[in-house]
């Protein structure tokens, strides 16, 4: 069975790079066939064993159409040539350091999610790491391309909509999407004197906000100089043994 990756490069913040590690990353953590699909207006660079789509079509404002809510273009059906089926997505600020199989079969069909570090217990999902199955909710993007004003209206980020108009949504398991921040990071003041330690069943690793990969790798935290006194990170040198 075909297993099909997905993920969404717009803007100038993240180079294909990012783009490039993650497929690298995915190729060696699954074991059957693989799909990568990158959807993006800026495919220059892009190795070749990625498939480059354009941008998926979405009815969406200008103020927010480099913002996560872009990613419900993702929603529709078909999503590039596939109707039907699991489809993971995932970010470009993600670090894959397990086996990835287990994302595929894990509850076939079913909307799956990481639950938000910052909000356990309150029904909210991460979409940094979540699989689309497609065609099977298409309220999603219907509800918002027909109306976003009124979606924006009513909720703050794109997946806080999701976690609503999906109350079934699963959650993966704890141990598997872990955050570099909430889940690893050191809290202050110990991240000035121990280096953030992978945990053995990590398979996902969210670099959300900042630092990304590369810099949280070098012991860089892009911050104001206000807050440099608690936003720091130690060189972090198992991050590059993973993202490449």
């Amino acid at each position: 069975m075909t297993q099909t990756i997905v993920c969404m490069k717009w803007g100038d913040r993240y180079g294909p790079e990012f783009a490039n590690r993650l497929y690298s990353m995915a190729r060696r953590h699954t074991s059957g066939d693989l799909r990568f699909i990158c959807f993006t207006e800026k495919p220059d660079g892009l190795r070749g064993e990625i498939e480059a789509w354009p941008l998926p079509p979405i009815n969406i404002p200008e103020r927010v159409a480099w913002w996560p809510w872009r990613k419900l273009s993702l929603w529709q059906a078909p999503l590039a040539d596939i109707a039907s089926g699991d489809v993971l997505a995932l970010d470009l600020d993600l670090l894959v350091t397990g086996p990835l199989d287990d994302f595929f079969t894990y509850r076939p069909g079913e909307y799956c999610v990481i639950e938000n570090w910052t909000q356990k217990g309150k029904g909210m999902g991460n979409t940094s790491c979540f699989r689309i199955p497609v065609g099977r909710y298409p309220e999603i993007f219907d509800r918002f391309n027909s109306d976003p004003e009124a979606v924006l209206a009513n909720w703050r980020i794109e997946q806080q909509y999701i976690s609503e108009l999906i109350p079934e949504q699963v959650f993966w398991p704890a141990e598997w999407c872990l955050s570099f921040k909430h889940s690893i990071l050191p809290p202050f003041p110990l991240n000035w004197v121990k280096t953030p330690r992978l945990p053995p069943d990590a398979r996902i690793v969210a670099f959300t906000g900042q630092p990304d990969q590369d810099a949280a790798a070098e012991g860089r935290w892009p911050a104001p100089l206000h807050k440099r006194f608690y936003k720091h990170v130690r060189p972090t040198l198992w991050i590059g043994d993973h993202w490449r």
